[in-house]
């Protein structure tokens, strides 16, 4: 049964919650904003597209967003609540921080299980949606970008320059193709007529050039020269969307366990699966050891405003996904296994917060007190003969 300080709790937690992730999803949209507005500019691609590739970015950063959010909110409440001397006024009433951490571990398992959600369904989904999008817009584009005298990479792997387009028949004339999907023997092409011409079933976008010439540059450092009449070039971009550049962050567990247990699969792209499938595992619990460690650091932020919440929660995110990073380039090496690479973070911070919350239940200090530390009196504790009698 909710009590008034359960509900007390909640009301705090909720707000800086929601706040946090609309701030950290438009901060993470930011990075993708001159890229979509490119899109919407140069390509013509319509509002509705844009939309719908936003929406199928957000799980990808919800997956970060949440647990970021979380431990933001967490420290802004309590150190809220400690700033105006209610932590004092609750633990005066007989309530003790362990009663504090019910409703907080509470918001932690409900935003745990919806990290989990999107770490195992919603992002693999949204990832290969975004992807199969992007290829719809990259065949059905790939002619309306043409234009004359203008270098065109729409089409994946080739760059392609025409002196003039018939946009009505989509004839070209004088072309120029620069086919680099074969980095070891890229081609170039040139050609006096040119067509060309999209399958949106088969994901394909189809060149068929006429009079010109095709020079390779072969993987021993030479050259060869040919001569056509006519010469057709054909782009697969993917029957299902999943071909444009699909990684192990676009696959299901399913498919990611299918990988790993498959023989004859490179050994590289199996420890980037394993590392996947525990990262996806051990993420959302990142909630519940930020909400250990965040109750105690927020209550003993006590007159430092909310700026100093904000930064500790900064801190503690940064030093958090680098434990992340550097786990997982320790298992990339086989240093470490791979589950124990990527629950290593975890392990880490519940063992801080377990700490934090100690030294919060007995009174005493996590964090020095900024506030109450004079630049001049630390350097003078530190080198005695600097500002001394003479």
């Amino acid at each position: 049964m909710l009590t008034t300080i359960d509900r007390y709790i909640y009301r705090e937690i909720a707000v800086p919650l929601i706040l946090g992730i609309a701030a950290f999803t438009s901060v993470l949209l930011m990075s993708r904003f001159l890229k979509i507005a490119e899109m919407v500019v140069a390509k013509g691609v319509s509002l509705g597209d844009i939309l719908l590739m936003i929406a199928y970015l957000l799980p990808s950063f919800g997956l970060f967003t949440l647990p970021m959010a979380f431990l933001l909110a967490v420290l802004l409440a309590f150190g809220r609540l400690s700033a105006d001397s209610e932590v004092v006024a609750i633990k005066a009433c007989g309530t003790g921080l362990a009663r504090l951490l019910r409703p907080v571990m509470a918001t932690a398992l409900a935003t745990t299980i919806a990290t989990a959600y999107i770490a195992l369904y919603a992002a693999p989904a949204g990832n290969t949606a975004f992807k199969a999008l992007l290829t719809r817009t990259v065949v059905s584009q790939a002619d309306i970008e043409i234009k004359d005298r203008v270098f065109m990479d729409t089409i994946p792997g080739l760059v392609l320059y025409t002196d003039r387009y018939d946009p009505v028949s989509r004839s070209m004339t004088d072309v120029m193709i620069q086919d680099e999907r074969d980095a070891a023997s890229p081609l170039t092409i040139f050609a006096r007529q040119g067509s060309i011409t999209t399958n949106m079933e088969q994901r394909q976008v189809r060149l068929q050039l006429a009079n010109g010439t095709i020079h390779r540059a072969m993987p021993d450092n030479g050259y060869r020269l040919a001569q056509f009449d006519d010469y057709s070039l054909t782009v697969n971009i993917g029957n299902t969307g999943k071909g444009i550049s699909r990684n192990e962050g676009d696959m299901t567990v399913a498919e990611l366990q299918a990988g790993i247990r498959t023989p004859a699969i490179n050994f590289r792209l199996r420890k980037e699966m394993e590392i996947e499938l525990y990262r996806r595992s051990a993420t959302p619990f990142a909630c519940l050891v930020f909400a250990l460690a965040g109750l105690p650091l927020g209550i003993q932020n006590q007159r430092s405003g909310k700026g100093s919440g904000f930064a500790v929660s900064i801190c503690l995110i940064l030093i958090y996904y680098i434990l992340l990073s550097a786990g997982k380039a320790l298992a990339g090496k086989e240093i470490l296994h791979a589950a124990v690479a990527m629950w290593l973070p975890n392990i880490i911070f519940l063992l801080l917060g377990a700490w934090f919350f100690r030294q919060a239940a007995c009174e005493r200090r996590i964090l020095p007190d900024w506030n109450h530390i004079s630049p001049v009196k630390w350097i003078q504790r530190w080198c005695p003969g600097i500002g001394g009698r003479r």
